[in-house]
Parts: structure tokens; sequence; C-alpha cells
């Protein structure tokens, strides 16, 4: 397993090397901003990207979104828009999953982010019975938790809190721990539910702004080196 920790200003694609086809994040907060900085990082080096979700998100800044009705409208906003935003208006101002297949979108582009989570901007996340919506074709996973979530109790800081007591053996009272946090990461009922062994699985410990989070990082990552899991990136994305 890598540990990798990322600089802010270096690009962050390097450091997750996806591949080309379906990327899925799941998980904490973190997951929409980091989605975003790959998507633009890989568009500017030329490709043709699409971002879109299986659950809600909200139109990305100054990016093109629609919600093409067929594959050929899809391939000319693409030819217009080497970076575009896939998705149906939904309540809230969100987007919801959009009219085209996974498995369409793979084949206009050369890559294809999803939100494949809800979290409520919480930084952890257990998930329900209907999460994560990971489509079959996705090749690379990244789960994303927030550190500042560590030392902080259950009930305030995850999303689900029952279920994530439940996953850590305690109470929602109970405080987060490092070993917690890598516990649910790891966990088929946590954040490997849904990933099957031919996708690849990586982490994100977000928010990483000092000196005892990056800590709590090294915790985590070393409790996950024995799981399966290809690399662990430590980074301060916000949210």
């Amino acid at each position: 397993m890598q540990t990798i920790f990322y600089q802010t200003q270096e690009p962050i694609c390097p450091a997750f090397d996806p591949p080309r086809g379906i990327t899925a994040l799941v998980g904490g907060g973190g997951k929409t901003t980091l989605m975003l900085r790959l998507a633009r990082e890989l568009s500017q080096s030329g490709a043709r990207v699409i971002v879109t979700t299986t659950t809600h998100i909200f139109p990305p800044d100054g990016m093109f979104t629609t919600n093409p009705e067929t594959v050929a409208s899809a391939k000319r906003a693409l030819s217009q828009n080497r970076l575009v935003c896939f998705g149906k208006p939904a309540e809230q101002g969100k987007l919801s999953a959009p009219n085209l297949l996974p498995q369409e979108m793979e084949q206009l582009a050369d890559y294809v982010l999803i939100e494949a989570d809800g979290a409520k901007r919480l930084p952890l996340k257990a998930p329900a019975e209907h999460e994560p919506v990971i489509p079959p074709q996705t090749r690379l996973v990244i789960a994303v938790a927030g550190l500042d979530g560590a030392g902080r109790p259950i009930r305030e800081t995850a999303f689900r809190p029952a279920r994530y007591a439940a996953l850590c053996g305690k109470a929602e009272d109970d405080l987060v721990s490092a070993e917690d946090i890598s516990r649910v990461l790891a966990h088929p009922l946590g954040q490997r539910k849904n990933v099957s062994d031919d996708m690849r699985f990586a982490v994100l410990l977000n928010k990483a702004d000092d000196e005892q989070r990056r800590g709590v990082a090294l915790q985590i990552a070393g409790k996950l080196n024995q799981q399966s899991v290809e690399r662990v990136v430590i980074a301060a994305l916000g949210k």
C-alpha cells in the first residue's frame, strides 16, 4: 500500500492515477471537491471528462451542465466542451442521476467521475441499505473520510450515526478514534460496500490541516495497510 502526502500546490491526479473509464467517489465530506479537482486536471490535459452523480450534487460553478436525452446530444455537448456535468434537475437546486446510463457515458468520454454517495457535508459516513450506488463498470473507487471527525462524538460527526456506531462496536455518544475510521473505511458494510474485487480501492484522508490531524492520518493509514487498500492519500482539500 502507498501512503501519499498531497501538497496543495501539486496536481492531484498523480496521487490517485485515475484510470480511463469510471471512477466513483464514496464516503464523507470532500468528495465533490476531489471530483472537481480531478476533472479539471484531466480536462486540462486534453481528455474528455464527464462529471455526474448517482445520488445528488449541486451544479458545479463554471461548468457546462446538461441532461442529454440521447447519446447523440451528449456527443454534441462533449464536442463543444471537454469538461461537462451531466445531471437531471432535482429539488433544492441539485442534480440527480442523468438520463444517460453509466455505460453510455463511459463510451463517450475518456473519464467519467461519479459522486456515488452522500454525507450531508459531514466528515464521516456509514451507508444505508441502498447506498452507495456504484456502477458495475467502475474501475476505481475512492473512499473519503474527514480527519476533523476524529476525537468527536459519532453522533455529531457521522452521517447515519447509528450505523457508524454499530460498525465500530460503540455507542453514538462515544468519540471517534483513528481505529474507528480505518475500520469503517475497510468494512464491507462501510466504505467498501458494493466495491467488487475487480475495482481498485483508494482512500482520501481529508482535512489534514495540522500536525495533530496528520498524525491521526498516519495512524489510520497504518491500520489500513493490511486491508487491501491500494493507496492512502493524505491531504487538506476542504469539504
